[in-house]
């Protein structure tokens, strides 16, 4: 009896042992600090960080439409006009007259009209031009080319107007000689000019003109009072060879 008392408490004493092993070796899985977990591959990390950052809307460079178009460069007055008319225009001193003699080359010429009213060409010499249109000039100098051309075929163009011009000086902005291809008042003229500097004589402008007998008149503007409605019949249409004077 004694004997099996025995046995039976050395079981249960076993079977103690073996449920303490197991709650201590559950208590120390525990305790280990948590294993970390796999890392991702790059790629995964990379595209985690990608969908992190916000996406911006993208910007385009502007239309070519939208951007400002450079203006347009000035330049001074320009007396070239190609398109004159040849049977109503009278060549004056200063124009440049372009001959051209068809199949001569030699004989085609750009020649400017002399102060005495005369322009020079091969195998014709002088001819004058002054008073003529271009095409009662072009019927002159084929008449003088058939004495030593066979039917001479000769075309005259006025390529630059000096003649039809007017000059301002003085105190505005931008003096010289201007083309007078247009009725221009004095009043015109001046604003041609750029308008007037610092301490400009705006009561005291005047116009010197040549007369036919070659002396010249005074004609005076004053500017204060054209401006305010007042003698209006001084701003008057300048003439070729005017010389407009701001004191």
């Amino acid at each position: 009896m004694y004997r099996l008392e025995g046995v039976k408490m050395r079981n249960f004493v076993l079977a103690v042992m073996a449920l303490s092993a197991l709650c201590v070796a559950g208590l120390a899985q525990d305790a280990q600090p948590a294993q970390q977990a796999p890392a991702q591959p790059a790629q995964a990390q990379q595209d985690s960080t990608d969908l992190a950052k916000p996406v911006l809307p993208a910007t385009t460079p502007a239309r070519d439409e939208a951007k400002a178009a450079p203006l347009p460069t000035t330049t001074g007055a320009n007396t070239r006009v190609p398109a004159i008319r040849a049977d109503t225009y009278i060549v004056g001193v200063g124009d440049i007259l372009d001959v051209s003699v068809w199949k001569e080359g030699e004989l085609s010429r750009t020649v400017p009209v002399r102060p005495d009213g005369m322009i020079t060409l091969p195998l014709v010499g002088e001819i004058k031009a002054v008073g003529l249109t271009p095409n009662q000039l072009q019927d002159q100098i084929t008449v003088a080319l058939q004495k030593v051309v066979s039917e001479p075929q000769v075309t005259v163009m006025v390529t630059s107007v000096n003649s039809l011009s007017f000059n301002i000086m003085g105190n505005v902005l931008k003096p010289g000689y201007y083309p007078l291809t247009r009725p221009i008042t004095v009043l015109d003229a001046v604003a041609l000019s750029g308008g007037f500097r610092d301490f400009a004589k705006e009561k005291k402008i005047y116009i010197l003109r040549t007369k036919s007998d070659g002396t010249q008149e005074k004609l005076k503007f004053n500017y204060k009072e054209v401006i305010k409605g007042k003698r209006m019949a001084q701003n008057i249409m300048l003439q070729p060879r005017d010389i407009l004077v701001i004191p």
